[in-house]
């Protein structure tokens, strides 16, 4: 395994392990990998349980006034206004089960999005340290926004059928039918083979070219920033390696992460939940990501791409929190049980 040294150099150090030791050390990097892909997966899972809800909310501002320009709508025909009252009015119109809609899909779709992100970004990030001979902090900084880049978009591939069937779930209302194209539908993955049966692999897979634009830019964001951040608190400010550092880091980055993905996200959400010509199976409103936000920003203003924001950042801030947290404290728990 690589040590802190090579970490930030580049360099391994001069090598005093026998051949036999040299053949295991990949099979130890692939566990290694692994098990990130397993934590991070988990403390995903946990994150999600709590900001679920804000992620409904946030769905449905993005949806709420598609491509009808600012102040074109009644207050009749905006049900939500804001993130705490659009949270209320879900509550109160669909109970627990409206604010938690598609919490099992994005259980599978977390261990998928962010075992990927955890999994690949220290092994991306080695690599190409290793490779490109890297040594400059500012080189750093770049092998860690393209292996946070990297691993960022291979999980919304691997995820992507799993946030088409999530964000559906989630902008789907009882109570409200105009926020956006109404799906109903019955079992998540029943819906998944109907759309394959009717749509094809493209179906499956509509939208997964905002989903990576969206998650590249998230992961680039997000994932050197908590490193970079918890260990400025570490080794500038003397803090211990404790939860309060954790906690620290990954607000700031959440923050960030916020600020550059929404547009994103907006033009990702819209992809996933436009509605289908059954003839010639394409989108009703958008043919791709760019004539998504050329139609979006023509309409609704640059402004249109920062709707939910708050909600975004609720959902997002703790999010990024709680995964953390719960990630470095999972790596604990492993690495006591390995001792």
């Amino acid at each position: 395994m690589a040590t802190s040294e090579t970490m930030k150099t580049g360099t391994l150090p001069p090598s005093t392990v026998q051949p036999a030791m040299t053949q295991k050390q990949p099979q130890s990097k692939l566990k290694e990998t692994m098990v990130s892909f397993v934590i991070g997966g988990i403390a995903a899972c946990g994150a999600v349980t709590f900001t679920n809800p804000w992620e409904v909310v946030k769905t449905r501002l993005q949806l709420q006034g598609e491509l009808v320009r600012a102040g074109a709508l009644s207050v009749a025909d905006k049900p939500y206004h804001n993130s705490f009252q659009g949270l209320k009015v879900v509550f109160q119109n669909e109970g627990l089960r409206g604010i938690q809609r598609g919490l099992g899909v994005a259980y599978i779709y977390q261990v998928c999005l962010n075992g990927s992100r955890i999994g690949l970004y220290d092994p991306v990030r080695d690599f190409t340290i290793k490779h490109l001979h890297i040594q400059s902090s500012q080189g750093l900084l770049a092998a860690g926004i393209f292996a946070g880049a990297f691993s960022g978009i291979s999980g919304a591939m691997l995820g992507s059928p799993l946030y088409l069937i999530k964000t559906r779930q989630q902008s789907y209302s009882p109570v409200f039918k105009g926020i956006g194209y109404q799906h109903e539908m019955d079992s998540p993955f029943r819906e998944l083979a109907k759309i394959y049966r009717n749509e094809g692999f493209r179906g499956v897979y509509r939208g997964v070219e905002a989903a990576m634009a969206r998650a590249g830019v998230g992961s680039a964001v997000q994932m050197p920033t908590y490193m970079m951040g918890k260990e400025l608190l570490i080794s500038r400010f003397g803090m211990p390696d404790t939860i309060g550092t954790h906690f620290g880091a990954s607000m700031f980055a959440g923050l960030l992460v916020c600020l550059a993905m929404n547009p994103f996200d907006v033009i990702s959400t819209r992809m996933y939940n436009q509605g289908v010509d059954p003839a010639t199976g394409r989108g009703l409103l958008y043919s791709s990501p760019i004539d998504c936000f050329l139609k979006s920003t023509r309409t609704e203003g640059i402004r249109g791409l920062y709707k939910g924001f708050l909600a975004h950042y609720l959902r997002i801030g703790p999010h990024t929190m709680l995964m953390f947290v719960f990630m470095e404290q999972l790596k604990g728990v492993y690495a006591e049980y390995l001792q």
